[in-house]
């Protein structure tokens, strides 16, 4: 998939070299999330080989949106198969953040136009995210791309040993 370049902002590919910024922002995220991370940390072994999976899988897109070389933001794309729809694949987008320090300058948007601009090409039938019930302003933002609030969403989490948190 192709970079997006536009002067000082660029949307690319994340790599490894990415990670631990990625988890600053994810951290962030996190933040207003049912399970907020405790404090932020340096990358493990296990999400080094997270984000090998992510970004081996051609049906996967790291995305990150930089400003003068600087990561200020981040969503993934999984582009999934499907049966119904004529057999058309659908979108789900996840993880969106912009750096709290950043909101605002249109580069979520940015993101999500990118994402979608990949959903279509992949021709997926739908686009769709789940944003967490406390982040009011982040539904504003979704509507204001026209994104609408479909469907109810349920969520399970599980504890570390394989038990129901």
């Amino acid at each position: 998939m192709t970079n997006l370049d536009a002067g000082d902002v660029r949307i690319r590919e994340a790599g490894e070299a990415d990670l631990p910024r990625l988890l600053e922002l994810l951290f962030q995220l996190s933040q207003l999330g049912e399970v907020p991370e405790g404090k932020p940390h340096g990358a493990t072994a296990a999400e080094l080989d997270a984000l090998r999976a992510i970004t081996s899988d051609a049906r996967a897109s790291l995305m990150v949106l930089e400003v003068e070389e600087q990561v200020e933001a981040t969503l993934t794309l999984y582009v999934m198969a499907n049966l119904s729809h004529q057999g058309r694949p659908f979108a789900i987008v996840e993880s969106v953040v912009v750096d709290e320090r950043g909101r605002g300058r249109g580069w979520g948007q940015l993101l999500m136009e990118q994402a979608e601009a990949r959903a279509r090409k992949a021709n997926c039938y739908k686009i769709a995210l789940t944003s967490n019930r406390r982040r009011s302003d982040a539904h504003r933002f979704y509507e204001r791309l026209g994104y609408r609030q479909t469907h109810h969403g349920y969520t399970k989490y599980f504890e570390h040993d394989g038990s129901i948190a």
